[in-house]
């Protein structure tokens, strides 16, 4: 099997991912599509080296300047050098005897797919919610079944979804395995799983859900979800 990778993070998450100013559960996500996208790492690497340049170049902040504007500074020196190569992913050679889920995230918890125990969501859904020491997100692996879709809902804050398995389609665009599907409080939709097989994700949030039904409202804070 031919890893194709065709959603990668943006910019501006990797970016902060790059200077460690993302907290645990969004890291989980962008280290573990790091593992599967070899584009985003080369990428990555682009950014650690331009940083540590321009690190090296500039001269001491003054005691006045704010964490924030330095911050800001430093964003726009990067940008000043030029873009990051773009993300064209090549294709990889995906042994079947590959873990499904890649370090970090397999030892966050605790084996690959086969050994976990899946909690129930109904409708033939699953999900695993993942424990970190990050009060600021809420990180789980969810599996929708063959062809169904996630209840219809929008988002209170960002979320991130990373395909490990199978596939999911929201609208036109498809997500398969290594994409990354990033969301904020503009966006209302309703993945389906393709009607392949299963399709095993990691997600991750900010906030609670905006479900449209009001049945799947009223269920939420039993789910956790």
């Amino acid at each position: 099997m031919t890893l194709h990778v065709q959603h990668h993070i943006s910019d501006e998450l990797l970016l902060d991912y790059a200077t460690g100013n993302l907290a645990e559960g969004w890291s989980i996500a962008v280290a573990t599509h790091l593992a599967l996208c070899p584009a985003c790492r080369d990428r990555l690497s682009f950014m650690e080296h331009t940083g540590g340049q321009i690190l090296e170049a500039t001269e001491v902040v003054a005691e006045e300047t704010s964490s924030a504007d330095s911050w800001s500074a430093m964003k726009a020196k990067l940008k000043a050098q030029g873009s990051s190569p773009t993300a064209t992913a090549k294709p990889v050679a995906t042994p079947a005897d590959v873990p499904v889920l890649p370090e970090p995230l397999r030892s966050y918890v605790g084996g690959d797919v086969e050994a976990l125990k899946w909690k129930s969501l109904g409708r033939g859904a699953y999900h695993i919610p993942i424990k970190t020491g990050d009060a600021e997100s809420q990180v789980r692996l969810l599996k929708i079944p063959a062809g169904k879709p996630v209840p219809e809902h929008s988002h209170g804050g960002r979320e991130l979804t990373l395909v490990l398995k199978g596939a999911f389609t929201d609208g036109e665009t498809v997500f398969k395995r290594g994409d990354l599907e990033e969301a904020d409080e503009t966006l209302t939709h309703q993945p389906v799983a393709t009607p392949e097989e299963d399709c095993i994700c990691l997600a991750v949030t900010d906030a609670p859900l905006k479900f449209k039904s009001l049945l799947v409202r009223l269920v939420q804070p039993v789910l956790g979800i």
